[in-house]
């Protein structure tokens, strides 16, 4: 998912040996040094992202949404909510943020671009510019054969949102947007102290 974010998945046959009709069952586990600060929901969902992926790939099947230049009311709103916040990115932060996304990360002027990729030969790219906002873009030979449109965005707001982790754990002397707090799992949170996090 992200550097010391690990998503193992097993998987066993059976047979119906327990006669309740269940013959094979998948399970997934979470492990890494960052896993905590990921909440539990992201990294499920990315987990049914994934069998998805891997169901088109079995099956040789095409993701039925293909929308991927047009932003969801869901996406427009994303960017507007966490943008605020990539203005406390500094030029040092280049190689720090690279490494804790997995991701190529540049600046140029006032604008950031930072590239993951997050499936082989699927690719999103975040731009940032003070004066533009935050917008996202998706691109990759395997795109529009491996996964649709739906799942891109979700995958895109899960990499904005460790962005805006980096962000928080490198701006803990600071009152940040609220939104950067909501970031994290429950237990970080708790951990942390931070009583300002708003559901």
């Amino acid at each position: 998912m992200f550097p010391e974010v690990i998503i193992h998945l097993t998987y066993s046959y059976f047979g119906d040996e327990f006669g309740n009709g269940i013959t094979a069952e998948f399970k997934c586990f979470f492990s890494g040094e960052r896993v905590t600060l990921v909440p539990g929901e992201d990294s499920i969902t990315y987990v049914d992202i994934i069998f998805n992926f891997l169901e088109g790939m079995i099956k040789n099947k095409e993701p039925f949404e293909k929308s991927y230049d047009k932003k969801t009311e869901l996406m427009q709103k994303v960017l507007i909510q966490r943008k605020e916040p990539f203005n406390l990115l500094k030029d040092e932060d280049q190689k720090d943020l690279a490494s804790f996304l997995g991701a190529e990360v540049w600046k140029t002027g006032n604008e950031w671009r930072i590239k993951k990729e997050v499936f082989p030969d699927i690719f999103i790219e975040l731009v940032y510019d003070n004066q533009e906002g935050l917008d996202i873009s998706y691109s990759g030979k395997a795109l529009l054969k491996k996964i649709g449109s739906y799942h891109m965005e979700l995958v895109g707001i899960f990499l904005i949102n460790h962005v805006l982790r980096y962000i928080t754990l490198n701006n803990l002397e600071k009152q940040l947007p609220d939104i950067c707090y909501i970031m994290f799992s429950r237990f970080f949170t708790k951990q942390k102290n931070w009583t300002h996090r708003r559901t």
